[in-house]
């Protein structure tokens, strides 16, 4: 694994930086909202399955920041599009620290998601098309853990900052990503995959007939993301809330968990993503999602600090390890001519139709009498049982060779 980070070229290295440093400063952005529902709700005068609609606004409008960030990647190219999209949503964060009252911090809050769904997929088709095929499982499961990565951060965040700042305070930490921008401009490169063999610059728009030719892979996809993302927001979004309201744990315990399960998450998608070049795509998300139903038990139903901590590790493990697989899988399934817009368009659609996840399980644990803990096993045992029978139906393209990426892997 390290041997085959150590020799990349300074070109591969920096694609894979910042592409994961990008979507781990966009995750940290999103997860900053989990931790502080209950001081939002209070602040605004409203419930907390109220105010819990505002992750649901910025899960339901990231479709549409995957839709015009990645046209505009295959068009003009993935490193422009990667620096607009990384400003812009560093500039809706911080604004909703100033949120004067609750219609505008919702409002914020979707354009934060326009921005916020433009990330993934224009980083990793950067990462993808620029690194060696035989690397693609352990540099997507890289670039995947930056989700629990900005989790991580968002937990610290909470943890140091919390306390001095109040949780407006987090939002306007939120908006340090944007000097990665800096780090983008100065180190990377537009992948070979796109570059080469450019002799002119692509229609805006897909023509009907390459839409057509591909939409029955185009709708599997959108399956299947819809699984991952109930299965991913259904352990994680109300999780925190869950340890607060539900078993009474202090803002210390809370973070102090937080950061074991983000920990279990970060060594699942290494080692899911690189297990995938050696099983294929599919028997690795395979694998990952039948670990998930044994540990529900431990994760939802845990008594004591310890034991919640430890099934939320090793749940955490399982479902990033799972996710670990996606950015190879998907840029792997995908049409050449579509691989800025088709895989995160895909994911973030799956998204909108999961967005109903957090007010979701809000909802049903208040029907149990604020009991989140059957609320969130419910929603996780469906998801993983889904993911494992739609992954098992689905296709296979593991280490297929992009257009310019065989001539970039020969010239190495």
């Amino acid at each position: 694994m390290i041997k085959t980070l150590l020799a990349f070229t300074p070109a591969q290295r920096s694609a894979a930086v910042a592409s994961y440093l990008g979507w781990t400063l966009d995750a940290f952005d999103f997860f900053i909202l989990v931790f502080v529902l209950k001081d939002a709700a209070r602040d605004f005068g409203t419930s907390l399955t109220a105010i819990a609609s505002a992750i649901t606004l910025t899960l339901a409008a990231r479709p549409l920041g995957a839709l015009l960030f990645g046209l505009v990647a295959d068009r003009y190219g993935r490193r422009p599009a990667l620096i607009a999209d990384i400003l812009l949503f560093s500039l809706f964060e911080l604004l909703t620290a100033f949120a004067p009252n609750l219609t505008l911090f919702f409002l914020l809050r979707f354009a934060f998601g326009i921005a916020m769904g433009g990330e993934w997929g224009v980083g990793a088709a950067l990462a993808m098309e620029t690194v060696p095929p035989r690397a693609r499982g352990l540099v997507s499961g890289l670039l995947q853990t930056g989700y629990p990565s900005g989790y991580l951060l968002a937990t610290a965040a909470y943890f140091l900052l919390y306390p001095l700042t109040g949780w407006r305070g987090l939002f306007i930490a939120g908006a340090l990503p944007a000097l990665l921008v800096l780090y983008i401009r100065r180190k990377v490169e537009e992948p070979p995959a796109f570059a080469r063999g450019r002799t002119s610059r692509p229609a805006l728009f897909p023509r009907r007939a390459d839409l057509r030719t591909h939409a029955g892979r185009f709708a599997y996809a959108v399956l299947l993301m819809t699984a991952f993302n109930f299965l991913s927001h259904g352990t994680q979004d109300l999780y925190p809330t869950f340890l607060q309201l539900q078993h009474q744990f202090s803002h210390e315990m809370v973070s102090l968990i937080a950061i074991i399960y983000n920990t279990g998450a970060i060594l699942g998608g290494i080692l899911f993503g690189a297990l995938s070049e050696r099983t294929g795509r599919r028997r690795a998300i395979m694998l990952a999602s039948v670990l998930v139903l044994p540990l529900i038990p431990a994760w939802a139903y845990g008594t004591g600090a310890a034991a919640l901590a430890a099934g939320a590790f090793f749940m955490q493990f399982a479902v990033q390890g799972a996710w670990g697989v996606v950015p190879a899988h998907l840029n792997e399934l995908s049409p050449a001519k579509m691989r800025g817009s088709f895989p995160g368009f895909a994911y973030q659609l799956g998204n909108l139709l999961a967005s109903i996840n957090t007010t979701l399980q809000a909802a049903i644990a208040e029907a149990e009498g604020s009991d989140y803990a059957f609320a969130l096993a419910a929603v996780t045992a469906l998801a993983a049982a889904v993911l494992l029978i739609l992954t098992e139906l689905g296709p296979e393209a593991s280490g297929v060779k992009f257009e310019a990426g065989e001539a970039a892997e020969e010239d190495r």
